[in-house]
């Protein structure tokens, strides 16, 4: 039991059983019962604790990353060739996504009706790019509610895609800047780590959340829901097992890389994602593999895989989106037209940076659905099954985050092909040594790689 999968998998069977005796208990939307309302209260407290990280942890992740490219020569062009190439691999991905959604009609024939709020609105593409500016520093916006007693409330939301510009901003000027934002930066970093640490308690009691959302789920509409699910859940699979073990080979022998050397060096860091959901929990060990297994240089990983981290989100932002939006659609009965479709790409491939690397991909799903005006009420009903979709999402997401940089860093003839062609038989957590640490520290000041490092750490 001290297995965070083994505990997953319980919270679901607990959560299903507790959502049927809810359903039994009776009640409805406007009087639920009082064990439908716990399971509720469970679930919503659960996602507002992802959410009250996202805004933190975007803007200090993002302007770290743009702060190490000041030990990397050439940066200007290899930042532009590994946003690149995250565009091109996310926009594989949720063509995948679509077209698996169409295919597996994961959410037909459920007879339910739209919301009685939905307004048939659909969203439109300057709505979306507009969004893109911030109206103040922090991204917030406020809106108040007057109830029929006369009760005043005020909400706070935010725009991750607007503090994500935000954050950017920050890190160019920090760099422009120089010497004078040094303390700047290191308070920047010291606040990542914290945030990272509050991050992993968050992920650890995800269990919990996963009672709270599937019970509400299964209480709120039923058995028949759970065949949906189960439906859009094989859908999700198929499509992240499609880039996983497709496409990214495809790319990988297209600049002559080794396969089986990318996947056996990449992989213990793919393992920890799939049981931690979370790339920023896994971001040392996927920037350690990036590094010493795969041979990308130093100052470059230390900057594309921190960026990929909060930005490149195959899983989560491509194929998870498309196939919910698909399912949210079909669900409530409600027909996509082909500017809808095209739409979900634009997304999908400008706004991945909305998941954030937290576990799950609440925002990236709300942006998705309020952007094509769909009903907001299908958030909560796939969230109840999140945690499982969110393992094999974050796995992809991860593998992906260590892809781009082998990708560029061949491209551009940085690549340690010693290293990435070595005999994986090292422990990936094992400390550096002293030598190896020189050696990183030139090849990243001179932005090519350093090949005193063949003897270095690889892993099984």
């Amino acid at each position: 039991m001290r297995s965070f999968g083994v505990q997953i998998i319980a919270a679901l069977i607990v959560g299903l059983v507790l959502g049927l005796i809810a359903k039994s208990l009776g009640g409805d939307h406007s009087h639920p019962n009082g064990l439908t309302t716990t399971l509720a209260t469970i679930g919503s407290s659960y996602v507002s604790l992802l959410q009250a990280a996202v805004v933190p942890l975007i803007f200090t992740a993002v302007v770290s990353s743009i702060a190490n490219l000041s030990r990397v020569t050439n940066a200007a062009r290899l930042a532009w060739n590994t946003l690149l190439w995250f565009a091109i691999t996310a926009l594989i991905a949720v063509v995948i996504g679509i077209g698996l959604g169409l295919l597996f009609q994961p959410g037909s024939g459920t007879g339910q009706a739209a919301p009685a709020d939905y307004t048939g609105k659909t969203g439109d593409w300057w709505a979306f790019l507009t969004g893109l500016f911030p109206k103040n520093f922090l991204g917030l916006g406020a809106s108040s509610t007057v109830a029929q007693s006369g009760a005043v409330t005020t909400s706070v939301s935010f725009n991750v895609l607007q503090i994500l510009v935000i954050a950017i901003v920050v890190g160019i000027a920090a760099l422009k800047v120089g010497a004078a934002a040094e303390p700047f930066l290191k308070l920047n970093a010291s606040a990542l780590a914290v945030i990272q640490k509050v991050l992993w308690w968050i992920i650890r009691i995800a269990p919990l959340g996963t009672i709270g959302l599937i019970g509400n789920a299964v209480a709120s509409y039923g058995w028949d829901t759970i065949g949906s699910l189960g439906r859009f859940t094989l859908a999700i699979y198929v499509g992240l097992a499609l880039v996983l073990f497709v496409v990214y080979p495809i790319l990988v022998r297209s600049h002559g890389l080794s396969v089986r050397q990318y996947f056996s060096g990449v992989w213990p860091a793919v393992q920890l994602a799939f049981v931690s959901r979370s790339s920023i929990g896994t971001l040392p060990l996927t920037q350690r593999v990036t590094e010493r297994n795969l041979g990308v240089p130093r100052g470059y990983a230390s900057f594309a895989v921190p960026l990929g981290a909060t930005t490149k989100m195959d899983g989560c932002a491509a194929i998870y989106p498309a196939v919910a939006a698909i399912f949210v659609a079909q669900f409530f009965g409600i027909h996509l037209d082909l500017s809808q479709y095209l739409l979900i790409v634009l997304v999908s491939v400008l706004g991945s940076a909305a998941t954030a690397g937290t576990t799950g991909a609440v925002v990236m799903l709300t942006l998705t659905l309020s952007t094509l005006g769909l009903p907001l009420a299908g958030v909560g009903l796939l969230l109840s099954i999140d945690p499982i979709l969110d393992m094999g999402r974050t796995a992809v997401n991860v593998a992906g985050q260590a892809l781009v940089p082998t990708i560029v860093a061949k491209r551009q003839g940085l690549l340690d092909l010693n290293l990435y062609n070595a005999v994986r038989t090292g422990d990936p957590f094992v400390d550096d040594s002293p030598s190896t640490d020189v050696a990183d520290a030139a090849a990243g000041d001179a932005g090519v790689p350093s090949q005193a490092r063949t003897g270095a750490l690889t892993s099984a």
